[in-house]
């Protein structure tokens, strides 16, 4: 038997890259066109933050992971003990704040730039003691970032609550004021679970020069970056590995909303990266906020970091887009091993034939394709549309590594309950026949409706479901509507004009003005299938696949259209993806099994047929089709022949089936001649076992076969057919006395 390719693949926890310590470990400086400058932002107007066709639906998670994937939980931290005992910049991350030269290499952390002559001090400017504000109490340093050092102190105001102070690394420094002048403005109207809450802000004299210096007051957060996660994994592990993947999804369900909550408040991130995002228990939040601006701010400081941020940032400014970007490369810095992130993949991704991952898990490839496309107009238009993918994405990953299934329901596609292929065939032919295209094209689900298109309202209306009388009505409906145009292909289509389908999508695709839509193409390899072009299609639905890489539909018409073009290995990928993840969708079961047997998988093929639950409208036929299989001999010349098990086993199975008498009948002539056959080739005969009722011996299977042809031609439809069944049990009768 030929052995199919499978994914599956242990995933718990599964084994993949991680990126080398050095770089994955060592913050970036900012690295804007020049370090500390400002760089002018466009906005986000052309970003919207909710989907353009269908509003995101919310996460009903009660813990991370999202209820598929389990997470180790991170203690909380002791406050106390993430004090530094001797606080200080490490001299290789001393850089001017207004050049970018190095200072402070070799001498004194302070000083001043001898290339611009800007003042720098890399010193905590608090010490242990120090009471800020009237009420914070400062018990030491316990780290620094980009734009200041960050000190744990006790609100003597609020019960001792611990709280973090964050201040400045360069005092001197007038563009990190600004930035943090800018916090002060806006960031106390955050309030999300997963970001960090500010709570005031507060000016204190710089012990040296006198000057008040501002610091941010935020909720402390206990637990681990996830920088220091995946450290942490590095070591426990022995080797450079990454985080299992299905646990940095998780992370990223847990990012996203965030980000989205921000994006609803007209607020971007712009600095994402592991570093600015601490897991505690089974919570993430984002810290950091240094880097936040309003979405209509074009003046502040821009700070973001090399290897995470957008390639348009610095001479675009920050957009939504730019945010899903730095989502997208936080992901995959977690999860493969990403060396070179900042200089050779410094915006791009390595492909699925450098990163075993990423060939192993091309759904989870394609999303982080999209979220860093070159083009910020063909990302993610929105945090949720993201997190919808990405979770279609983690529910498939799942399903492989645990071999159980993880369905969910599409935020894009329609949901429809036919099945294709699902017929089982009679005589001498295939088992499961391959389904003509208009069948599979027919079955394929729709995308959904864009509630918002100016069209929705009289589409809702139409009840017409004959093709000729909908086409009359959608012609009566607002023809400048992509929507109308869409729904006048697929009827186009049902009446067999792909003439007039095509000039129909070609309509749509001049009404599609957004880069990033996808649904001209799903109606194209639809109409393209149809006409007998399944390479065509193939290109189309992958065009798809790319643009909503967690979706089941684009990987069941690759499947299909794979199959009709005889590529039986894609097919066998893409049927598999999809059938793993969700057993409503039989008509991957049945294409499973015909690309199998297609390759003499007869074994595959039954496993798979065995498989669709005893729900579906389905499962008697593919009882049958398992049935037609186990006595059918993958080769005509014996090779593969049918073993006696599973003689024994089809005719268990089938006194087993509610069956109508042709049926049954019909099926025990299929089970009764693979048993002949049996005995014909030199088997062990005068078995004391039984088939049917009958011994495997050839006289006694003969009268078997007799009265299986003479019962069938007694419910023969035509004469013909009747005649040629009584020949058959003629010719088959085994010779008697009388």
């Amino acid at each position: 038997m030929l052995e199919i390719p499978t994914l599956t693949q242990s995933i718990e926890p599964p084994r993949v890259e991680e990126p080398e310590p050095t770089q994955h470990g060592e913050p970036v400086r900012p690295e804007p066109t020049q370090p500390g400058e400002a760089v002018p932002g466009t906005g986000s107007g052309a970003f919207p933050t909710t989907g353009r066709r269908t509003a995101s639906r919310a996460s009903a998670r009660g813990r991370l992971g999202a209820g598929l994937v389990e997470v180790p939980p991170v203690p909380p931290k002791d406050p106390a003990s993430a004090v530094l005992d001797d606080p200080v910049v490490a001299e290789n991350k001393r850089f001017c704040t207004n050049c970018g030269a190095e200072v402070g290499r070799g001498g004194s952390p302070e000083g001043t730039c001898p290339t611009c002559g800007q003042a720098f001090n890399f010193r905590p400017r608090l010490v242990r003691g120090d009471l800020v504000g009237g009420q914070y109490e400062v018990l030491g340093s316990i780290a620094y970032g980009g734009l200041g050092w960050i000190y744990l102190a006790k609100d003597h105001n609020v019960s001792g609550r611990w709280v973090v102070l964050k201040g400045l690394i360069d005092t001197g420094d007038a563009t990190s004021m600004a930035s943090v002048v800018a916090e002060r403005r806006f960031l106390a109207e955050v309030e999300h679970p997963n970001v960090v809450k500010i709570y005031n802000f507060v000016q204190h004299p710089d012990p040296q020069t006198g000057s008040l210096v501002g610091y941010i007051v935020m909720e402390y957060v206990g637990g681990q970056s996830l920088r220091q996660l995946a450290l942490e994994h590095h070591r426990v592990t022995g080797r450079a590995e990454p985080l299992p993947i299905g646990q940095v999804i998780a992370y990223g369900l847990e990012i996203l909303p965030a980000i989205g909550y921000l994006h609803s408040i007209d607020m971007l991130y712009c600095d994402l990266k592991p570093d600015n995002v601490i897991q505690t228990g089974e919570q993430l939040k984002l810290i950091d906020l240094g880097a936040v601006r309003k979405t209509d701010d074009y003046e502040s400081p821009l700070f973001f970091t090399a290897g995470y941020a957008a390639p348009e940032l610095a001479t675009e400014g920050a957009t939504v887009a730019s945010d899903i970007y730095t989502v997208g490369r936080t992901l995959a810095v977690l999860s493969i091993e990403f060396a070179g992130y900042t200089t050779r993949y410094k915006h791009t991704l390595p492909g699925p034939d450098a990163e075993p991952l990423f060939a192993l898990f091309g759904s989870y490839h394609r999303v982080l394709k999209r979220a860093t496309h070159a083009d910020p107009l063909k990302r993610f238009t929105s945090a949720g549309e993201m997190a919808d993918q990405l979770t279609g994405v983690l529910r498939e990953v799942m399903a492989l590594g645990t071999g159980r299934p993880r369905p969910g329901v599409s935020a894009v596609f329609g949901v429809d309950t036919r099945s294709f292929g699902a017929s089982v065939g009679r005589g001498d032919g295939p088992v499961l026949p391959l389904p003509p295209a208009a069948e599979v094209a027919s079955v394929l689900p729709l995308p959904l409706v864009d509630t918002d298109d100016h069209a929705a309202t009289v589409l809702a209306s139409i009840t017409a479901t004959e093709p000729a009388e909908l086409v009359a009505a959608l012609h009566s409906a607002p023809q400048d509507s992509i929507e109308v145009r869409l729904r006048l292909v697929r009827a186009r289509i049902e009446q067999g004009d792909l003439r007039a389908a095509r000039s129909e999508l070609e309509g749509a695709r001049r009404l599609a003005t957004d880069p990033a839509e996808w649904r001209p193409d799903w109606f194209h390899g639809l109409v393209a299938l149809v006409s007998g072009d399944p390479a065509a299609a193939r290109e189309a639905f992958d065009r798809v696949y790319d643009a909503v890489p967690g979706e089941l539909a684009p990987k069941l018409a690759l499947a299909a259209s794979a199959e009709q073009a005889g590529d039986h290995f894609a097919a066998a990928r893409f049927y598999e993806l999809v059938w793993r993840t969700d057993r409503s969708v039989v008509s991957a079961a049945f294409g499973l099994a015909r690309v199998y047997l297609a390759q003499g998988a007869r074994g595959g093929a039954i496993e798979v047929l065995e498989q669709v639950p005893d729900t579906s409208a389905h499962h008697l036929n593919a009882q049958v089709a398992a049935i037609r299989v186990k006595v059918r001999a993958a080769e005509p010349d014996g090779h593969d022949q049918v073993a006696e098990a599973d003689l024994h086993d089809a005719a268990a199975r089938l006194e087993r089936l509610p069956l109508d008498a042709e049926r049954r009948t019909r099926l025990a002539a299929d089970v009764l001649e693979a048993a002949h056959r049996w005995v014909r080739s030199g088997a062990r005969a005068g078995s004391p076992r039984t088939v049917l009722g009958h011994r495997l011996d050839e006289r006694e299977l003969r009268f078997g076969l007799e009265a299986c042809y003479r019962g069938l031609a007694r419910l023969a439809g035509t004469v013909e057919e009747r005649h040629a069944l009584v020949d058959r049990a003629n010719a088959i009768r085994p010779r008697t006395i009388t």
